[in-house]
């Protein structure tokens, strides 16, 4: 998911994107290549081009890297909207399972570092030298000149907006997920078909961008306006299109104009006449439609752009439908960035992130009570009827993240119930052949197999833990034994270095081993983990969920309740993977009637 080949395809793809005109937007991408561009340098690169350098040593584990591409998934954020703090948010909000205040101040920095560059490149491109970058300097959608009044009838105004607003981001959660489905289905029939469905979707959006402004009639401009209206260029508020001199058309505007320009047109203050309500509910419902449509094909995309500017246009359409019915006294500018600030919480179900995010976008400290409030009421209506957007996406990817809290269901399933569902664990003994152990990491795919003693016959005891990348540094080096032993601790250290070890390349395709050295063995002690993480059978599925979380863990080892020598010492083990809900409701159907219940 993170190596260089995904690196460079996500920069050009992204890149092709979002400069084509496609209804998608670059953050997702960016948060990918930020990720990326973490792991790589934590692990110097990947391939037979990786670097060896001794410093890198040190971070190679898997907490530092796992730190490091949160710090990624920050950094990505921030350079997408320019918002440093609301990056360290959106990882703490989104993207980490394992928060601490190391990580913190990691993510801080990253994100600072980031802005600075950022803002070093705006002033060598200031001038349009670099084309449209850097245009509106370090904030994106300044609203800031406008003051911020509002009544107590205003906030049942705004509270409307966020409930219309979560309703709305539901329904698009909802019907994404199936258009979703039904592109896997596609996808899965070969690249040919994914490369059909590509072409299907630009055919769509040129054609609509193109001919539906031609649905709208032209609006004069005004005379306040000047030399700016109509204008001619790739950018500017008043597109003339097919209008004649002296006229504009409100629609083309917005369709004809880059996503950014567009946002920034439906945000612009002081313009309550500028779009009409026609030309606002088709580019609502345009944006709909080729949003729902363009994400999943294979283009890399993003979520937060096109979501910003539905509601956007959401809001736009509330102000002035408003207008005509009830006094309000907040500007259509102004409910254009609370509607994108309601149907984003109402699809991705963020607050603190998506609030601060709004904040450094916009620059108006003023709207920030509104801003909270609408998020609120846009989550809490939005959590009434499906999951976020994110969490459709990772189930449909099959991507084991755990969600802070379990199902209430959790409660009344044990963990040894749930392993006693899975496959029989495949566990080796502490001195095991060399053909057993490369049998066992050809027919599976596991991380972690259990290890395990018998001192003395009839008596069998859990050793600990080895790594599957263990298992292949000791084949690829070939440290075997002809006769059935224990070695010495030294003996491991002689011949394998922490480096060595802590690579993950797990591929033993070209490992090629003489019938000889198949029946030698090999002593795992030396690299078994003897401390791992161990439950007790009857402990539920829900603490194992806590537990699973807050320490970060990759497997956990189920004991059985009693000891003795005709038992087993090892129930089971379970992975992430395990524990998603989708996976516990698959094997225990009749859990699927309280989840429903609860």
């Amino acid at each position: 998911m993170f190596g260089a080949p995904q690196l460079i395809v996500k920069i050009i793809g992204s890149i092709c994107a979002v400069s084509s005109g496609l209804d998608l937007g670059k953050e997702g991408p960016l948060v990918h290549i930020g990720a990326c561009l973490a792991n790589l340098l934590s692990q110097g690169g990947s391939g037979r081009f990786r670097l060896r350098w001794r410093w890198l040593r040190y971070f190679n584990n898997d907490r530092d890297r796992r730190d490091l591409i949160t710090c990624g998934a920050s950094s990505g954020v921030c350079a997408a909207f320019r918002s440093p703090v609301g990056g360290v948010l959106f990882a703490l909000e989104e993207v980490a399972t394992w928060w601490r205040s190391a990580l913190l101040w990691r993510t801080f920095f990253s994100t600072a570092t980031v802005v600075v560059v950022l803002r070093g490149f705006i002033e060598v491109c200031r001038g349009g030298r670099c084309g449209l970058f850097g245009e509106g300097g370090l904030i994106i959608f300044d609203v800031s000149d406008v003051t911020v009044r509002y009544r107590l009838g205003d906030l049942l105004l705004v509270t409307l907006v966020g409930v219309i607003g979560g309703v709305l981001g539901a329904l698009y959660n909802h019907v994404l997920h199936m258009v979703l489905r039904l592109y896997n289905l596609i996808n899965d029939k070969g690249r040919m078909a994914k490369l059909a469905l590509a072409l299907a979707v630009c055919v769509f959006t040129s054609a609509g961008l193109y001919v539906l402004p031609f649905a709208v009639p032209c609006t004069p401009c005004d005379p306040a306006f000047g030399a700016a209206c109509p204008a001619t260029g790739r950018s500017g508020n008043f597109k003339q299109f097919n209008c004649p001199a002296g006229q504009y058309n409100d629609l083309a505007t917005l369709l004809h104009a880059t996503n950014v320009d567009a946002t920034r047109n439906i945000f612009s203050t002081g313009t309550p006449g500028e779009f009409r309500l026609d030309s606002l509910l088709i580019f609502f419902a345009i944006y709909c439609v080729l949003g729902l449509f363009t994400f999943g094909i294979a283009v890399p995309s993003g979520l937060f752009l096109p979501i910003i500017l539905m509601g956007a246009a959401y809001g736009r359409i509330v102000a002035l439908v408003l207008q005509s019915t009830v006094a309000a006294s907040i500007d259509h500018g102004l409910y254009a960035v609370l509607g994108a600030a309601a149907l984003m919480s109402g699809s991705m179900r963020m607050t603190v992130s998506l609030c601060v995010i709004f904040l450094e976008l916009t620059n108006n400290l003023l709207l920030l009570p509104m801003t909270m409030f609408v998020l609120l009421i846009a989550k809490t209506v939005g959590d009434a009827f499906n999951p976020s957007i994110y969490e459709i996406i990772l189930d449909l990817k099959g991507l084991p993240f755990l969600e802070p809290k379990p199902e209430p269901w959790m409660k009344d399933l044990t963990v040894g119930e749930l392993a006693a569902a899975k496959p029989r664990t495949i566990s080796l003994q502490v001195v095991e052949k060399v053909s057993t152990v490369l049998e066992v990491l050809k027919n599976t795919g596991h991380n972690g197999f259990p290890v395990v003693d018998r001192p003395r016959p009839g008596l069998s005891e859990l050793h600990g833990l080895v790594l599957r990348s263990h298992l292949v540094a000791v084949l690829r080096k070939r440290w075997f034994l002809a006769e059935k032993r224990r070695t010495e601790e030294w003996e491991a250290r002689e011949r394998f270095s922490s480096v060595e070890l802590a690579d993950k390349n797990c591929k033993i395709d070209d490992l090629e081993l003489t019938p000889e050295e198949l029946e030698m063995y090999i002593d795992l002690h030396p690299f078994t983990n003897t401390t791992p993480y161990t439950v007790v059978e009857t402990m539920s599925v829900a603490k194992a969920v806590v537990l699973f979380r807050s320490v970060a863990l990759r497997h956990m080892l189920i004991m059985p309740k009693y000891q003795g020598p005709e038992i087993s010492p090892l129930v089971g083990i379970l992975t992430r993977q395990d524990l998603r809900a989708h996976n516990i409701l698959g094997a225990f159907p009749h859990l699927a009637k309280k989840s429903k219940t609860h």
